[in-house]
């Protein structure tokens, strides 16, 4: 086996990822739909609430902004758990691990590609909503790529935390994938203050990036202010629940090797 780091293995695991969407016009094709579908449905409640609500005509596009954002970190997730699932479904988790591929080259690939597909499912509709709404969530400046990168950063995390719970249980843990980001949504304080939830889910909250994100994303729309206090909370939050996410990850390979489930896995 080939010892070090090797940009080219990384490289070809990238290259494949991006021939399997490209070969299936229905992947691609869902990578935009869903950002679409709830920008569009948010974006005319949010219009409507504009109308009826003080609070949230002060706040202008609030909430068109909090489901701009929370689908990154649920897109984040999912582009880190889909390009593994479809190692799982082809059963091919055995032919990539004869080659010299290691396991961290892998993990790298498949957070790179979460990039991509957070790309090519967010932002055209964040681009949507200019024509649509007169909206532009682009006007948040600096604080945008801030609040971005954060949650992009927690859902890696999460979709490798999901990673090392497939190669446990196989394809019995495959809902996760689509069902754990959403279990943290009511402490992660969307499209609400975190002041309003009880007491002990405050104290939750406080332990989440994406709730400091989203207090973050209020105080520069609401006051024209970046909250830096938020911006450290979320970024120490994210670089310990990375680091567990990678461990875990790795981990759960070395054990699915040793117990031979990488050549018994798949649909």
């Amino acid at each position: 086996m080939s010892g070090g780091f090797s940009p080219g293995r990384v490289g070809a695991m990238l290259l494949r990822y991006l021939f399997l969407l490209r070969s299936s016009w229905p992947r691609a094709l869902e990578l935009v739909y869903w950002p679409a579908i709830s920008m569009v449905l948010w974006g005319f409640t949010s219009q409507f609430l504009m109308t009826n609500s003080s609070y949230v005509a002060r706040a202008g596009g609030v909430l068109l902004a909090a489901v701009m954002l929370w689908d990154v970190m649920f897109r984040g997730q999912l582009g880190v758990s889909m390009s593994f699932l479809e190692e799982l479904w082809s059963r091919n988790l055995g032919h990539l691990f004869v080659t010299p591929l290691r396991p961290y080259e892998w993990m790298i690939a498949l957070l790179t590609m979460s990039v991509i597909r957070v790309a090519i499912g967010v932002v055209p509709a964040m681009l949507l909503a200019i024509p649509l709404y007169h909206y532009s969530i682009f006007t948040l400046g600096p604080p945008l790529i801030a609040f971005f990168t954060l949650l992009l950063v927690m859902g890696w995390a999460l979709g490798l935390i999901i990673d090392a719970l497939l190669l446990r249980h196989g394809l019995g843990a495959e809902s996760l994938a689509w069902l754990a980001v959403f279990l943290l949504a009511p402490a992660s304080a969307v499209y609400y203050p975190v002041s309003i939830l009880p007491r002990w889910l405050q104290d939750v909250a406080q332990l989440l990036p994406s709730a400091h994100v989203f207090e973050g994303m209020r105080a520069a729309m609401f006051d024209h202010v970046f909250r830096l206090d938020h911006f450290i909370a979320a970024a120490s939050l994210d670089a310990v629940y990375l680091a567990v996410g990678a461990v875990v990850f790795l981990l759960a390979f070395r054990g699915a090797r040793r117990r031979g489930a990488l050549l018994q896995m798949g649909e």
